[in-house]
């Protein structure tokens, strides 16, 4: 048997790293094991949780067990291998107390890093999941620490124990005994018994920020004597999602890439372009084109792009999170809280012109559909299908402008057609140059300064009722009354019986107690001009025959042929009870 020590640390328990050498004749250890964190202070984006932790072991105050929760790759575990430390650190005179900077050099430091205390105890719940693995811990925390100062159980993924599990461990984690600590560990903390939680001090770690992940992989890189490009560390980054693990797996297989890319000799240089070919995101200047000719209506020209990209390798659902990607960014940038390091100048002028050009609704829209629509293609049997059929419905749907704005861009001129409502025209009898919208908005009628009567049309008239209180009046005046002429003190109307005999009297005593001015009411001979509420139907009729022959309109209803026009907004006069 070979004397010679095992320098080979346990599974998960890593010895402090120096700057690792140019060459090694050992085994490779991939980053993530390789910069574990081996002190509080290499510990990036939990500040709150060592502030805590450092307060409670200056006073004296150590809870008797921990919870550690959050997102994976984000420390749980090396964290409750630090607290493990700390407790237990004798400092490098052997004389030394519970600290929040542990030495790293004395007996017990070693010992927990390369996983050879026999007083931590590390348990992964997922593979001892009964009672009796439950039952050996009971047993076990009635024997004092041997060696340490703290016995210490860590138990990772503890939400995986089961129910009768946690329920054999409650008494004893109520009152465990002083000498042990209890360390869990979870990604689902959901699963863990309140019962549970209430007896354990609770730490959420934060996820890390892509500007952290940033430094991190930079020294890290640069500890390992390769170069990158900025945006290709901010796609990693970002593509981690909070997971310092998961970011350094992926820039392992980017430094990897890199190496292959340049002479295999390790001098390689991470490229924006290799970490997004080999994370499977789509070009941004392929998802730009596909996005612009999605807005521009061209759907020729997106199945093309589409089917082009799909040839490189990309896959449909890719192309749907990069038009989502795109969008997310438009809608930011509008509200200017779009800050993408990784994006290039010209794409942040694309996007920001774009910001310009769309209002939030078309961009809600557009976001809605490309939303479900990636349901879609992840579950399609044929995606490519799928995301040919979902350009065809983003171009026919979500550019379109919603009714408000199509009646701005026709009232305004901004689309090639007839305005949405047409010019009020002056009734004969009328005077020009004083003349008031006919459909002008009974509920938005404020209070109207009486004008002399020789300035008074139709449409006034029915103003000056509604601003003055004679209701009844002015639905009758706006609804029925058919005007035959209208002169200075005199209004002659056809004979209508919806008007009722006493209208002509009630109309002239209101007009009076309105303007001071006595007015000749009467019933002539004739049918007289439609009324206002006819007027506003006709409008109305004729406007929706224009804005059915519009393109844009066109197209719309031929592919949603069960679509109807709705008007923005009822602005008809409701009859009076």
């Amino acid at each position: 048997m070979d004397d010679s020590a095992d320098d080979t640390p346990m599974l998960g328990m890593d010895l402090p790293e120096a700057p690792p050498a140019p060459a090694s004749n050992g085994p490779y250890r991939v980053l993530a094991r390789k910069y574990r964190p081996q002190t509080f202070a290499e510990l990036i984006g939990q500040d709150a949780m060592v502030r805590t932790l450092g307060n409670a072991i200056a006073r004296d105050r150590l809870a008797h067990a921990f919870l550690m929760t959050g997102v994976r790759g984000v420390g749980k575990t090396s964290t409750a291998r630090l607290i493990a430390k700390a407790l237990n650190c004798i400092g490098p005179d052997g004389q030394g107390g519970p600290t929040i900077d542990p030495c790293g050099v004395c007996e017990p430091c070693r010992a927990i890093t390369e996983g050879r205390h026999i007083d931590v105890i590390e348990m992964d719940a997922a593979s001892n999941t009964g009672v009796d693995d439950v039952r050996e811990i009971i047993e076990a925390v009635r024997y004092a620490a041997v060696s340490a100062r703290y016995k210490i159980y860590i138990i990772d993924e503890v939400h995986m124990l089961s129910r009768n599990a946690f329920n054999a461990l409650l008494k004893t984690l109520e009152e465990p005994p002083p000498h042990v600590k209890f360390l869990f560990a979870t990604t689902e903390v959901n699963k863990v018994p309140v019962t549970v939680l209430s007896r354990c001090q609770r730490f959420d770690l934060r996820r890390i920020t892509p500007d952290m992940l940033f430094a991190h992989f930079s020294s890290i890189l640069q500890k390992e004597g390769v170069e990158a490009e900025a945006p290709a560390i901010w796609l990693i980054a970002n593509a981690a999602e909070g997971s310092v693990r998961d970011g350094l797996s992926i820039l392992d297989q980017a430094i990897a890439h890199a190496d292959l890319e340049a002479d295999g000799a390790g001098g390689g240089r991470i490229s924006a372009d290799q970490v997004r070919t080999m994370l499977g995101l789509s070009d941004r200047t392929a998802i730009a084109q596909l996005m612009a000719t999605v807005l521009g209506g061209d759907a020729g020209a997106a199945i093309d792009l589409a089917r082009a990209q799909y040839a490189l390798g990309i896959e449909p659902v890719a192309m749907v999170r990069g038009l989502m990607d795109l969008t997310h960014a438009v809608t930011l940038a509008k509200v200017a809280r779009h800050d993408d390091p990784a994006l290039a100048a010209a794409d942040r002028e694309r996007i920001g012109d774009w910001a310009q050009k769309l209002g939030f609704a078309p961009l809600n829209r557009l976001w809605q559909l490309l939303l479900k629509g990636h349901d879609e293609v992840l579950r399609a049997t044929n995606p490519l299908e799928h995301l040919e059929m979902l350009l065809l419905r983003v171009i026919y749907a979500a550019s379109l402008p919603d009714p408000g704005e199509l009646a701005k861009l026709l009232e305004s001129g901004g689309v090639p057609a007839m305005p949405l409502v047409a010019p009020q025209a002056v009734p004969a009898g009328d005077t020009p140059g004083a003349s008031v919208a006919a459909d002008t908005p009974p509920a938005a009628v404020e209070a109207v300064e009486a004008p002399p009567p020789a300035a008074l049309t139709i449409a006034q008239i029915h103003q000056l009722l509604e601003s003055t209180g004679n209701h009844r009046l002015a639905v009758d005046v706006y609804d029925h009354m058919r005007l035959i002429a209208l002169e200075p003190g005199t209004l002659t109307f056809a004979p209508v019986p919806a008007l009722g005999e006493g209208f002509a009297r009630d109309l002239a005593d209101a007009l009076l107690a309105a303007t001071g001015n006595r007015w000749s009411v009467r019933a002539g001979e004739g049918e007289g001009r439609p009324s206002l509420a006819q007027m506003r139907a006709a409008k109305l009729a004729d406007n929706d025959a224009r804005i059915r022959e519009l393109p844009v309109v066109k197209a719309v209803l031929a592919a949603f042929p069960d679509a109807r026009l709705v008007e923005d907004g009822d602005n008809r006069h409701k009859s009076a009870p």
